[in-house]
């Protein structure tokens, strides 16, 4: 089944290059009207112009697309606002956000300035709090809404020289299976999106294939999370074309109570951390409900 998005509104930040780029175009390309955010600074976020933004307008419009430019900075929620009511006066409804404006301040953790820690996290973490929160009561109204998280592989798994990169992109993951859950009810699916692409973005990166990770490789991935047969909580890895999935999980554990527990876990700490029946668990309290069984199954309860 062909998935578009004819008659539907997509707001996709960062998208005045790299990856954004080719996340507009294909969107544009199945029908959906696009707003192509990006404020045009360079790749450590200092900056900005509306060019890269219109020159990507340019490229829908000829097409035969519909788009608009707009060069607001995430991190301004005002400037989010006022961007959101501009398409809502334009076109009425938004359906799809991509949250995919990011900047880099790559430095090891003992070197990095707190001042770059602290932007990072603003450009990616509340850069996406502050579209998403300017979109969703839109979408809870239109009970429809499809939003992706970009993340990482640096915040799934870790990257040297990445300690602020990573921490927002996981954070990313966290609000995102928030948001999925408190958005159910309304029909508004959230997902994570972790790519692999040669953009200004990993221009530095050694030992990988670059020519092989256009970002138009990753974009297919994108079109699915956000289109009406979207799952919700995923998280997606894409790269070279090819498409994997993420999950957090949680292992079955052991029991340690008494003087000795510290050492307990020492001890056991191989059978803590076997992965057989792990699961993957629908909401946070699964924890609790998990170590409350071992409780008491203990107390004989």
């Amino acid at each position: 089944m062909t998935i578009r998005f004819d008659g539907q509104v997509a707001i996709v930040t960062g998208a005045g290059g790299g990856l954004g780029r080719e996340h507009a175009l294909a969107l544009a390309a199945r029908g959906a009207k696009v707003v192509v955010n990006d404020l045009g600074g360079a790749r450590d976020g200092s900056g900005g112009s509306a060019t890269a933004a219109e020159a990507v307008v340019a490229e829908i419009e000829a097409a035969g697309g519909e788009a608009m430019a707009n060069a607001a900075s995430v991190t301004d929620a005002a400037a989010v606002e006022a961007m959101v009511a501009e398409v809502m006066a334009r076109w009425g409804r938004i359906d799809i956000l991509v949250n995919n404006a990011g900047i880099l301040r790559d430095k090891s953790f003992a070197k990095m300035e707190l001042a770059d820690f602290r932007l990072v996290m603003e450009v990616h973490l509340m850069g996406a709090v502050h579209c998403t929160k300017a979109v969703w009561d839109i979408m809870r109204a239109q009970n429809y809404g499809r939003i992706v998280m970009t993340t990482s592989s640096s915040g799934l798994f870790g990257n040297f020289g990445q300690a602020n990169y990573g921490a927002a992109k996981m954070a990313l993951v966290g609000l995102m299976q928030t948001l999925a859950i408190e958005g159910a009810k309304n029909d508004i699916r959230v997902n994570a999106l972790a790519p692999t692409a040669h953009t200004r973005m990993t221009e530095d990166l050694q030992g990988l294939p670059l020519e092989a990770l256009g970002p138009e490789l990753v974009t297919p991935g994108l079109l699915h999370l956000v289109s009406r047969d979207a799952p919700t909580r995923a998280i997606l890895a894409a790269g070279a074309g090819g498409f994997e999935r993420a999950y957090v999980t949680l292992t079955q554990g052991d029991f340690a109570v008494g003087s000795d527990a510290p050492e307990q876990v020492a001890a056991r700490f191989d059978a803590i951390s076997h992965r057989e029946n792990e699961i993957v668990p629908d909401m946070g309290a699964a924890q609790g409900m998990i170590e409350l069984t071992k409780a008491q199954k203990h107390h004989g309860s």
